[in-house]
């Protein structure tokens, strides 16, 4: 069996750079971020990395990650955004949701060293005000998208309980109609086998006539076949013809 490809998708990285000033040393700004478990800080005389790998990919490299190069003169964030975000983010609040969380992370960096680093604070507030903006008209967009599925499918969720009334009317008719057509059908089941049964006057003619056309004998069977009748009626009347004198039988 031939062997299949993984294929790996990308990360698109972005970045945000901002002005600012080493007013201490790198070494004593590492230190106060020592003890922050989810980064990895890496310092020098020139500048100082700060790393914080959120996810990774299967082959164990960094997927969703957030890199923070502080330098003498400024600070730039790098940052992933998986693909499906990205490419879409005019309209997605998941990739202005990440800007916002980076700078978040950058922020709270920034409140442990500021007494050996500063940062232009009117870049990032104008950073942070811009991200914010983004991802509030995303949620006002997405809030209008919902609206619109919602009564999208509320006027559907209508039509079909009409439908449902409808349907449940029709069929209160059909049982009802069910009802009396079982009702006239055992009507006519009954004035049908009024007609069709007979008498015993009736069948007493018919005996005579049978015995007539038959030279005075009668097979019971073929005459209960004949009428549609049952041979025990047939011995039924033929025994009160008898009682009665019409007939006699033969020995």
């Amino acid at each position: 069996m031939a062997e299949q490809e993984t294929l790996l998708i990308e990360p698109i990285v972005e970045q945000i750079e901002l002005k600012g000033e080493l007013t201490g040393t790198f070494e004593q700004a590492a230190k106060k971020l020592a003890a922050l478990q989810m980064y990895s800080v890496k310092a020098s005389a020139s500048g100082m990395t700060v790393v914080r790998v959120e996810s990774r990919n299967i082959q164990k490299k960094p997927f969703l990650f957030m890199i923070f190069e502080f330098s003498k003169s400024g600070t730039t964030a790098y940052y992933s955004i998986a693909p499906d975000t990205s490419q879409a983010k005019a309209i997605d609040a998941s990739a202005k949701t990440r800007k916002l969380s980076v700078l978040k992370n950058l922020t709270a960096l920034l409140s442990l060293i500021s007494d050996s680093y500063k940062i232009d604070d009117s870049e990032l507030f104008q950073n942070i005000d811009s991200a914010i903006d983004d991802v509030l008209g995303s949620l006002q967009l997405n809030y209008a998208q919902l609206m619109s599925s919602y009564e999208s499918l509320y006027g559907k969720y209508i039509q079909i309980k009409k439908l449902n009334i409808s349907l449940s009317n029709s069929n209160k008719n059909l049982s009802t109609s069910a009802t009396l057509l079982n009702t006239e059908n055992g009507e006519l089941k009954g004035r049908l086998e009024k007609l069709e049964s007979y008498s015993d006057e009736s069948l007493m003619a018919l005996v005579d006539e049978w015995l007539d056309s038959h030279d005075g004998t009668i097979d019971v069977n073929e005459f209960a076949n004949t009428h549609k009748i049952t041979p025990s009626r047939v011995d039924q009347i033929l025994d009160k013809m008898v009682s009665m004198g019409y007939i006699e039988l033969r020995e």
